[in-house]
C-alpha cells in the first residue's frame, strides 16, 4: 500500500491521516484538535454534544456548524443548557444552522443535567473519565485506516456507566469517538506528523 492511501501530504508539505483529506477546517482540527488532551469540563461537554449529533453524519458537517451549535447550546454551559425548556426545543427545531433532529436535541439538554449530576459527584467531569478510563492515555500505533477500531472494551465501559447514569446517545462507538476526540484514545496513523510530532 502506498502512503498515500492512509497518508496524505498536505500543500504545506505535513503528512496527515487521509481522512481529513484536503479541507483547511478538517485538516486545523486534525492538527490542533483531535487526539489532544482536553481537561477542560466546557469543552469536554461541547464534544459530548457534538459527537452525539455527529452520529450517522460526517464530522466535516459537525465541524462546519460548530459555530451555529456553540451559539445554539449557550456556548456549551452545561447549566444553561440543563435549564432549556420546550419553547428552547422548538426553537432549536427551527433552527437551520444545526442539525435539527428532535431526539438529538432532547438528548443533549437530558445529557446536561448529568453531566452536571457528575460533576457534582467526581468534582469534575474529567476526574469522572479519570475514574471510568484510568489517566493513561491509550497510544494506539495503526497503520491502517482499517486498524482503527469503532469501539474498545473502554468504549464500551463508558457507555454502559453513563448509560446507568441516563446519558442519551451514548453508544459505544460514539463514546470511542469522543474519547478519540478528547485525547484519551491517540489514533493518529504512524507516519502522520501530530504522531511523530509528539
Amino acid at each position: 500500500m502506498s502512503e498515500s492511501t492512509f497518508l496524505l501530504r498536505g500543500q504545506d508539505g505535513k503528512l496527515r491521516c487521509a481522512w481529513c483529506g484536503t479541507d483547511p477546517l478538517y485538516q486545523k482540527y486534525h492538527d490542533e484538535e483531535w487526539g489532544r488532551i482536553v481537561t477542560d469540563d466546557q469543552v469536554l461537554f461541547e464534544f459530548l454534544i457534538l459527537e452525539s449529533f455527529q452520529a450517522g453524519l460526517s464530522w466535516l458537517t459537525i465541524l462546519r456548524k460548530r459555530e451555529n451549535f456553540r451559539k445554539a447550546f449557550k456556548d456549551f454551559n452545561a447549566q444553561q443548557v440543563a435549564r432549556m425548556g420546550k419553547e428552547d426545543l422548538e426553537r432549536l427545531m427551527q433552527d437551520s444552522g444545526i442539525v435539527r433532529n428532535r431526539l438529538k436535541i432532547e438528548a443533549a439538554i437530558n445529557n446536561a443535567s448529568r453531566f452536571l449530576e457528575i460533576q457534582s459527584e467526581f468534582g469534575s467531569f474529567g476526574n469522572y473519565l479519570d475514574a471510568i478510563c484510568g489517566k493513561d492515555r491509550v497510544l494506539n500505533e495503526p497503520v491502517f485506516r482499517q486498524d482503527l477500531p469503532a469501539s474498545s472494551k473502554l468504549s464500551d465501559l463508558l457507555s454502559r456507566d453513563m448509560g446507568k447514569r441516563g446519558f442519551k446517545f451514548r453508544g459505544s462507538t460514539i463514546c470511542y469517538a469522543f474519547l478519540q476526540a478528547v485525547g484519551r484514545v491517540d489514533d493518529h496513523i504512524c507516519g502522520c506528523w501530530v504522531k511523530t510530532a509528539k
